[in-house]
């Protein structure tokens, strides 16, 4: 009866400690290979938390991966706006936030471009198809 009485009380933690940051399918491949970004979700217990990681392009000489996070969906809701309405603007345009940028860069000849620059570390750059599947799957989030 003791160890009965013992294992329940356990119970509860042991179940916590295997779900504090759990990955769940929802993680979106917007671009694979040699440039990959990822469009990340990872759920704990109390929030769930965002994070877009991509291959830092201005290190030529090994693979640095990037992040930026979005500390809830109403951060992650603010990067699809900027998104929607550069995609509406004008070559030059930049999308300014607390951590990172997106700067609109036109190219003749070629769809639209985006320049994404991380603060404090990287900066990838993406065209508007790819734009395009960001925006898309942060809806379904």
């Amino acid at each position: 009866m003791k160890k009965l009485i013992i294992c329940l009380f356990f119970l509860p933690f042991s179940l916590r400690a295997g779900f504090d940051n759990l990955q769940v399918p929802g993680n979106f491949h917007v671009r694979e290979g040699t440039w990959p970004i990822l469009l990340e979700r990872t759920i704990g217990i109390m929030d769930t938390t965002y994070f877009l990681t991509f291959r830092d392009e201005q290190v030529l000489t090994s693979v640095v991966m990037d992040t930026v996070p979005f500390p809830n969906l109403k951060q992650l809701r603010f990067f699809q706006q900027a998104l929607t309405a550069l995609r509406a603007g004008h070559n030059g345009d930049e999308a300014k936030f607390k951590g990172y940028s997106i700067k609109r860069a036109d190219v003749k000849r070629e769809s639209t471009w985006y320049i994404l620059r991380h603060d404090q570390w990287g900066l990838t750059n993406f065209q508007q198809p790819e734009a395009d599947l960001m925006i898309n799957a942060i809806k379904t989030y």
